[in-house]
């Protein structure tokens, strides 16, 4: 199968994706994982897509479109993939449309503002392994301190309360007409949040038909 993950910053989408991803056997591609490994490194895409990133802008359609497509060419995606964090324009979408990659399910996270709100701002990661730890639903062990390393957790640039704030303006008015663009090609699953990821992750195979694997 070849999926796509919609949703605003925040919603869920790499965990959901993570998950069926392993249950299909296929692999999940994460852009934004992708562009935070070219960051760290400091790569020259890295460095151009950090001053966007950083003020909670989107990285530019050719930047992410080079790298995705390069992925897509690899041998273990032959059998399917899931994309997660791509397309967030309709520019974006209409290019791969255009290069003939057509997907079986758009799956929706559908989760109000307000939860994204206080999702984002109660993140803390781990600069030194990556770990993501919550203040309220997942906070580590000693406070502001990561059980894997030791390391001391930090709060991302663009999980602050104003830079999650214009994340989703920026969501709303560029990434959210999707909906539209593949409800129109019959392809679009709407999954309602729901409180524990199990849960939703079991509402996202329902939407798929696949119950059962």
């Amino acid at each position: 199968m070849k999926l796509i993950f919609l949703g605003a910053p925040g919603a869920g989408k790499g965990t959901q994706a993570a998950l069926v991803g392993k249950k299909l056997g296929i692999p999940t591609i994460s852009t934004g994982e992708i562009l935070r490994a070219a960051v760290k490194a400091e790569t020259p895409v890295g460095l151009k897509a950090k001053s966007f990133m950083d003020t909670g802008k989107l990285v530019p359609d050719d930047v992410i479109l080079d790298i995705v497509m390069e992925r897509l060419a690899q041998p273990d995606c032959r059998s399917g993939y899931i994309l997660d964090g791509v397309p967030r324009t309709i520019a974006q979408a209409e290019y791969l449309d255009q290069e003939g990659i057509r997907f079986d399910a758009a799956i929706s996270l559908e989760i109000s503002d307000e939860e994204i709100t206080a999702r984002m701002t109660g993140r803390r990661s781990c600069p030194q392994c990556g770990a993501v730890f919550h203040l309220i639903s997942d906070p580590p062990k000693t406070e502001c301190t990561c059980d894997k390393c030791g390391e001391m957790l930090v709060q991302r640039t663009d999980d602050s309360a104003e830079i999650v704030q214009r994340r989703l303006e920026v969501y709303h008015a560029e990434t959210e007409p999707l909906k539209a663009f593949y409800k129109a090609r019959g392809v679009l699953k709407p999954v309602e949040n729901l409180e524990g990821i199990a849960e939703t992750n079991a509402r996202v195979m329902k939407v798929l038909e696949l119950e059962c694997v």
